[in-house]
Protein backbone atom coordinates (compact mmCIF):
# COMPACT_ATOMS: atom_id res chain seq x y z
CA UNK A 1 0.00 0.00 0.00
CA UNK A 2 2.02 3.42 -1.44
CA UNK A 3 2.37 6.36 0.75
CA UNK A 4 1.23 10.34 0.15
CA UNK A 5 3.77 12.39 1.23
CA UNK A 6 3.74 15.92 1.21
CA UNK A 7 7.21 18.06 2.48
CA UNK A 8 10.44 19.46 1.62
CA UNK A 9 13.36 18.54 -0.90
CA UNK A 10 16.28 20.02 0.11
CA UNK A 11 20.27 21.24 -0.31
CA UNK A 12 21.62 20.59 3.00
CA UNK A 13 25.39 22.13 4.65
CA UNK A 14 25.96 20.42 7.94
CA UNK A 15 28.73 20.96 10.23
CA UNK A 16 29.35 18.43 13.11
CA UNK A 17 32.59 17.36 15.15
CA UNK A 18 32.80 14.83 13.05
CA UNK A 19 33.13 16.79 9.61
CA UNK A 20 31.42 18.74 7.13
CA UNK A 21 29.44 18.59 3.79
CA UNK A 22 28.19 21.60 1.63
CA UNK A 23 24.89 21.41 -0.51
CA UNK A 24 24.51 17.64 -0.44
CA UNK A 25 20.63 16.10 -0.53
CA UNK A 26 17.99 16.77 2.31
CA UNK A 27 14.47 17.63 3.12
CA UNK A 28 11.93 16.38 5.18
CA UNK A 29 10.58 14.45 2.35
CA UNK A 30 13.25 13.30 0.75
CA UNK A 31 14.77 11.07 4.19
CA UNK A 32 11.01 10.34 4.76
CA UNK A 33 10.57 8.45 1.08
CA UNK A 34 14.17 7.00 1.29
CA UNK A 35 13.32 5.32 4.16
CA UNK A 36 9.41 4.31 3.75
CA UNK A 37 10.76 3.27 0.37
CA UNK A 38 12.23 0.11 2.20
CA UNK A 39 8.44 -1.15 3.25
CA UNK A 40 6.02 0.34 0.73
CA UNK A 41 5.65 2.20 -2.41
CA UNK A 42 5.86 6.00 -1.99
CA UNK A 43 4.39 9.01 -3.94
CA UNK A 44 6.05 12.41 -3.25
CA UNK A 45 4.80 15.87 -3.51
CA UNK A 46 7.36 18.52 -3.12
CA UNK A 47 8.70 21.00 -5.21
CA UNK A 48 12.57 21.76 -6.58
CA UNK A 49 13.95 24.77 -8.50
CA UNK A 50 15.92 24.30 -11.55
CA UNK A 51 19.13 23.84 -10.10
CA UNK A 52 18.28 20.35 -8.78
CA UNK A 53 20.56 17.97 -10.40
CA UNK A 54 19.36 15.29 -12.26
CA UNK A 55 21.15 12.36 -10.48
CA UNK A 56 19.33 13.07 -6.99
CA UNK A 57 16.17 12.45 -9.32
CA UNK A 58 17.66 9.19 -10.48
CA UNK A 59 18.31 8.18 -6.84
CA UNK A 60 14.97 8.86 -5.88
CA UNK A 61 13.37 6.91 -8.87
CA UNK A 62 16.15 4.29 -8.09
CA UNK A 63 14.01 3.41 -4.35
CA UNK A 64 10.99 3.21 -6.61
CA UNK A 65 9.45 6.77 -4.92
CA UNK A 66 6.93 8.23 -7.84
CA UNK A 67 7.65 12.07 -8.53
CA UNK A 68 5.12 12.83 -10.70
CA UNK A 69 4.19 14.90 -7.53
CA UNK A 70 7.59 16.77 -7.55
CA UNK A 71 7.27 20.38 -9.10
CA UNK A 72 10.13 21.70 -10.60
CA UNK A 73 9.85 25.45 -10.54
CA UNK A 74 12.04 28.23 -11.93
CA UNK A 75 14.16 29.31 -9.26
CA UNK A 76 16.75 27.77 -6.83
CA UNK A 77 15.87 24.87 -4.41
CA UNK A 78 15.08 24.98 -0.86
CA UNK A 79 18.73 25.53 1.41
CA UNK A 80 19.14 24.54 4.99
CA UNK A 81 22.55 25.22 6.81
CA UNK A 82 23.33 24.53 10.57
CA UNK A 83 25.92 23.14 13.26
CA UNK A 84 25.55 20.87 16.09
CA UNK A 85 27.93 20.70 18.72
CA UNK A 86 29.10 17.22 20.26
CA UNK A 87 25.41 17.39 21.86
CA UNK A 88 23.65 15.91 18.70
CA UNK A 89 20.23 16.13 19.85
CA UNK A 90 20.70 19.71 19.08
CA UNK A 91 20.92 21.39 15.69
CA UNK A 92 21.75 25.20 14.74
CA UNK A 93 20.32 26.74 12.24
CA UNK A 94 22.74 28.98 10.49
CA UNK A 95 20.91 29.79 7.39
CA UNK A 96 17.77 29.26 5.49
CA UNK A 97 16.74 30.28 2.13
CA UNK A 98 13.29 28.82 1.46
CA UNK A 99 13.36 30.50 -2.42
CA UNK A 100 10.93 28.17 -4.56
CA UNK A 101 9.42 26.60 -1.37
CA UNK A 102 8.11 29.57 -0.44
CA UNK A 103 5.59 29.99 -3.43
CA UNK A 104 4.83 26.06 -3.26
CA UNK A 105 1.39 25.09 -3.41
CA UNK A 106 0.81 21.16 -3.15
CA UNK A 107 -0.64 19.76 -6.37
CA UNK A 108 -1.89 16.23 -6.26
CA UNK A 109 -1.67 14.15 -9.78
CA UNK A 110 -4.40 11.78 -10.79
CA UNK A 111 -4.96 8.65 -8.42
CA UNK A 112 -2.46 10.76 -5.68
CA UNK A 113 -5.95 11.89 -3.71
CA UNK A 114 -6.65 8.52 -3.32
CA UNK A 115 -4.12 8.07 -0.86
CA UNK A 116 -4.79 5.80 2.11
CA UNK A 117 -1.92 6.33 4.24
CA UNK A 118 -0.82 10.32 4.02
CA UNK A 119 2.09 11.66 6.20
CA UNK A 120 2.46 15.63 6.14
CA UNK A 121 6.05 16.27 6.33
CA UNK A 122 7.58 19.18 8.26
CA UNK A 123 5.81 22.32 5.89
CA UNK A 124 3.80 25.43 6.56
CA UNK A 125 0.61 23.78 8.42
CA UNK A 126 -1.60 25.48 5.99
CA UNK A 127 0.13 23.71 2.93
CA UNK A 128 -0.67 20.69 4.83
CA UNK A 129 -4.38 21.67 5.69
CA UNK A 130 -4.48 22.56 2.05
CA UNK A 131 -3.60 18.71 0.90
CA UNK A 132 -6.20 17.08 3.55
CA UNK A 133 -8.79 19.32 1.62
CA UNK A 134 -8.21 17.58 -1.33
CA UNK A 135 -7.69 13.30 -0.40
CA UNK A 136 -10.29 11.46 -0.05
CA UNK A 137 -10.87 8.34 1.68
CA UNK A 138 -7.49 8.44 3.97
CA UNK A 139 -7.16 5.21 6.00
CA UNK A 140 -4.42 7.10 8.29
CA UNK A 141 -3.10 10.42 8.23
CA UNK A 142 -0.01 11.51 10.02
CA UNK A 143 2.25 15.02 10.27
CA UNK A 144 5.15 16.57 11.78
CA UNK A 145 5.85 19.91 12.51
CA UNK A 146 8.85 22.05 14.07
CA UNK A 147 9.00 25.28 16.19
CA UNK A 148 8.85 27.71 13.76
CA UNK A 149 5.08 26.57 12.68
CA UNK A 150 4.44 25.88 16.45
CA UNK A 151 5.10 29.88 17.26
CA UNK A 152 4.15 31.50 13.47
CA UNK A 153 1.19 29.30 12.37
CA UNK A 154 -0.05 28.07 15.85
CA UNK A 155 -4.10 28.37 14.45
CA UNK A 156 -3.45 26.17 11.37
CA UNK A 157 -1.42 24.30 13.03
CA UNK A 158 -3.94 23.32 15.49
CA UNK A 159 -6.76 23.11 12.47
CA UNK A 160 -4.44 20.15 10.77
CA UNK A 161 -3.79 18.55 14.16
CA UNK A 162 -7.62 18.30 14.56
CA UNK A 163 -7.74 16.61 11.53
CA UNK A 164 -4.87 13.87 11.82
CA UNK A 165 -4.87 10.36 13.87
CA UNK A 166 -0.76 10.44 14.89
CA UNK A 167 1.30 13.45 15.52
CA UNK A 168 5.38 13.40 15.46
CA UNK A 169 7.11 16.29 16.99
CA UNK A 170 10.57 15.69 18.92
CA UNK A 171 10.40 16.91 23.06
CA UNK A 172 11.19 20.80 22.26
CA UNK A 173 8.32 20.85 20.29
CA UNK A 174 6.12 19.23 22.33
CA UNK A 175 6.88 21.19 25.65
CA UNK A 176 6.11 24.33 23.35
CA UNK A 177 3.15 23.66 21.66
CA UNK A 178 1.77 22.17 25.56
CA UNK A 179 3.23 25.34 27.16
CA UNK A 180 4.61 21.87 29.77
CA UNK A 181 8.02 21.08 30.85
CA UNK A 182 6.81 17.41 31.75
CA UNK A 183 6.69 15.24 28.59
CA UNK A 184 3.63 12.92 29.77
CA UNK A 185 1.49 16.03 30.56
CA UNK A 186 2.54 17.30 27.69
CA UNK A 187 1.70 14.68 25.60
CA UNK A 188 -1.85 14.45 27.19
CA UNK A 189 -2.19 18.13 26.39
CA UNK A 190 -1.64 18.00 22.76
CA UNK A 191 -3.57 14.46 22.73
CA UNK A 192 -6.86 16.84 23.70
CA UNK A 193 -5.86 19.08 20.46
CA UNK A 194 -7.18 16.04 18.35
CA UNK A 195 -4.46 13.29 17.18
CA UNK A 196 -5.31 9.96 19.00
CA UNK A 197 -1.69 8.47 19.39
CA UNK A 198 1.04 11.62 20.23
CA UNK A 199 4.48 10.18 19.00
CA UNK A 200 7.49 12.23 20.61
CA UNK A 201 11.28 11.66 19.04
CA UNK A 202 13.40 12.34 21.60
CA UNK A 203 17.12 11.50 19.45
CA UNK A 204 19.74 9.77 21.30
CA UNK A 205 16.69 8.98 24.28
CA UNK A 206 14.66 6.83 22.18
CA UNK A 207 10.96 7.54 21.35
CA UNK A 208 7.61 8.39 23.99
CA UNK A 209 4.34 7.03 22.59
CA UNK A 210 1.26 8.63 24.21
CA UNK A 211 -2.32 7.43 23.89
CA UNK A 212 -5.77 7.83 25.47
CA UNK A 213 -4.75 4.52 27.60
CA UNK A 214 -1.28 3.70 27.02
CA UNK A 215 2.53 4.83 27.03
CA UNK A 216 4.89 3.36 25.45
CA UNK A 217 8.67 4.11 25.64
CA UNK A 218 11.49 2.72 23.64
CA UNK A 219 15.09 3.39 23.80
CA UNK A 220 17.58 4.74 20.50
CA UNK A 221 19.94 1.92 18.97
CA UNK A 222 23.01 2.38 21.00
CA UNK A 223 25.66 3.31 18.47
CA UNK A 224 29.34 4.26 18.68
CA UNK A 225 29.69 6.26 15.29
CA UNK A 226 27.06 8.53 15.13
CA UNK A 227 28.36 11.17 12.06
CA UNK A 228 25.14 13.18 11.60
CA UNK A 229 21.45 13.39 13.11
CA UNK A 230 20.00 15.87 10.35
CA UNK A 231 17.17 13.83 8.70
CA UNK A 232 16.81 11.46 11.07
CA UNK A 233 13.55 12.02 12.73
CA UNK A 234 11.68 11.93 9.33
CA UNK A 235 13.65 8.68 8.52
CA UNK A 236 12.20 7.76 11.65
CA UNK A 237 8.61 9.25 10.51
CA UNK A 238 9.47 6.95 6.86
CA UNK A 239 10.10 3.82 8.98
CA UNK A 240 6.90 4.09 11.01
CA UNK A 241 4.70 4.99 8.61
CA UNK A 242 6.32 2.49 6.13
CA UNK A 243 5.76 -0.45 8.29
CA UNK A 244 2.01 0.13 8.94
CA UNK A 245 1.22 0.56 5.47
CA UNK A 246 3.05 -2.35 4.64
CA UNK A 247 1.01 -4.74 7.41
CA UNK A 248 -2.15 -2.13 6.66
CA UNK A 249 -2.55 -2.32 10.59
CA UNK A 250 -2.87 0.24 13.26
CA UNK A 251 -4.01 -1.18 15.80
CA UNK A 252 -1.82 -0.74 19.27
CA UNK A 253 0.76 -3.54 18.92
CA UNK A 254 1.80 -2.97 15.44
CA UNK A 255 2.48 1.09 16.23
CA UNK A 256 4.47 -0.10 18.96
CA UNK A 257 6.87 -2.20 16.35
CA UNK A 258 6.49 0.23 14.09
CA UNK A 259 8.09 2.40 16.57
CA UNK A 260 10.77 -0.04 16.34
CA UNK A 261 11.66 0.13 13.04
CA UNK A 262 11.37 3.55 12.56
CA UNK A 263 14.05 3.75 15.48
CA UNK A 264 15.82 1.30 13.37
CA UNK A 265 16.01 3.44 10.48
CA UNK A 266 17.23 6.58 11.93
CA UNK A 267 20.13 4.85 13.72
CA UNK A 268 21.54 3.63 10.20
CA UNK A 269 20.93 7.47 8.70
CA UNK A 270 22.91 8.96 11.68
CA UNK A 271 25.63 6.32 10.72
CA UNK A 272 26.73 8.91 7.46
CA UNK A 273 26.23 12.29 6.48
CA UNK A 274 22.99 13.09 4.03
CA UNK A 275 21.07 9.75 3.09
CA UNK A 276 24.38 7.82 2.33
CA UNK A 277 23.80 5.17 4.70
CA UNK A 278 20.80 4.77 3.71
CA UNK A 279 21.90 4.26 -0.33
CA UNK A 280 24.03 1.35 0.50
CA UNK A 281 21.25 -0.34 3.24
CA UNK A 282 19.35 -3.93 2.61
CA UNK A 283 16.35 -4.79 3.83
CA UNK A 284 18.40 -7.76 5.17
CA UNK A 285 20.40 -5.35 7.25
CA UNK A 286 17.11 -3.25 8.74
CA UNK A 287 16.00 -6.87 9.99
CA UNK A 288 19.59 -7.95 11.36
CA UNK A 289 19.45 -4.56 13.26
CA UNK A 290 15.76 -5.13 14.67
CA UNK A 291 16.15 -7.91 16.23
CA UNK A 292 19.14 -6.97 17.83
CA UNK A 293 16.94 -4.04 18.92
CA UNK A 294 14.40 -6.43 20.07
CA UNK A 295 16.75 -8.55 22.24
CA UNK A 296 18.29 -4.80 24.02
CA UNK A 297 14.16 -4.58 25.59
CA UNK A 298 14.00 -8.46 26.29
CA UNK A 299 14.24 -9.38 29.81
CA UNK A 300 11.76 -11.96 30.62
CA UNK A 301 13.70 -15.44 31.21
CA UNK A 302 16.93 -13.79 32.22
CA UNK A 303 18.28 -15.47 35.71
CA UNK A 304 18.09 -13.12 38.58
CA UNK A 305 21.43 -12.45 40.05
Amino acid sequence: MSILVVGSVAFDSVETPFGKVEEVLGGSATYFSTSASFFTDVRLVAVVGEDFPPEHLNFLRSRNIDLAGLQVSAGATFRWQGRYGFDLNEAHTLDTRLNVLESFRPELPEGYEEAEYVFLANIDPELQLDVLKKVRRPRLIACDTMNFWIEGKREALLKTLRNVDIFLLNEGEARQLAAEPNLIKAARIILAMGPRTVVIKRGEYGVLMVTEHAIFSAPAYPLESVFDPTGAGDTFAGGFMGYLAATRDEGDAAVRKAIVFGSVMASFTVEDFSLERLRTLSYPQIEERYRKFKLLTEFEGIEEV
